[in-house]
């Protein structure tokens, strides 16, 4: 069963209210890969802004970067300028910017309790887990697709663990932890949640055989 924290059907509305602005992009023939960089920046910046406690600035940049984020792949199929590098060039930015955000995060914190402290190293637990999980759910789904399989599924995806921070910060620190304790659990458990899709997808279908000397990462 796939379980996801926006439903489809709000995603795809979100989608459709963007298309006149999709549309106008496609019109000025604009590269996707310059939306994708956009968004790399926006997002740094928004790490920034946390790690200067200025949290509403860094939520909102961070809401930014992520639809600057949806704009460009968006483009790129309407435009039809889909490519394997934009692919790969997307995610590999992605990863960085959303580690960037979660090491200003952790700045913000420690350097407010007090490097050393017992709750400054328990928030740096708290961080380093929500980092793990989210990279772990991007790198789970990337090899499955690697290995010919559909695992667009999981309960606590990107575009989730970036509304889940924003709204935290918009609020207070006090949220913005309880986002990340949210995470660190969820994310972990949205990785677990696609070994088990793709457990449940092979063990319902006949499959070649893998070659003995398959990569591993």
């Amino acid at each position: 069963m796939k379980i996801e924290l926006i439903p489809p059907a709000v995603k795809n509305g979100f989608k459709r209210m963007l298309q006149p602005l999709i549309g106008g992009l496609v019109r000025f023939r604009l590269n996707p890969n310059w939306f994708t960089t956009l968004s790399f920046f926006v997002v740094i910046l928004s790490a920034v802004a946390f790690a200067r406690g200025s949290l509403r600035w860094g939520a909102f940049l961070l809401l930014l970067g992520g639809l600057l984020d949806m704009v460009d792949g968006a483009v790129a199929r309407a435009s039809n300028r889909v490519t394997r590098f934009g692919a790969l060039y997307d995610s590999v930015l992605d990863r960085y910017a959303e580690i960037a955000v979660f090491f200003g995060i952790a700045y913000y914190f420690v350097h407010k309790i007090g490097e050393g402290s017992e709750h400054a190293n328990i928030i740096s637990m708290v961080v380093f887990l929500a980092m793990a999980g989210s990279l772990m759910v991007s790198y789970v789904r990337a090899r499955a697709e690697g290995l010919d399989f559909d695992c667009r599924v999981g309960f606590l995806q990107r575009p989730e663990r970036l509304i889940l921070i924003s709204l935290g910060a918009l609020l207070n620190d006090s949220w913005l932890m309880v986002a990340l304790m949210v995470i660190a659990f969820f994310a972990n458990l949205t990785a677990v949640q696609r070994l088990v899709h793709i457990w449940r997808s092979e063990k319902s279908t006949r499959r070649n055989t893998l070659p003995p000397d398959i990569p591993h990462e």
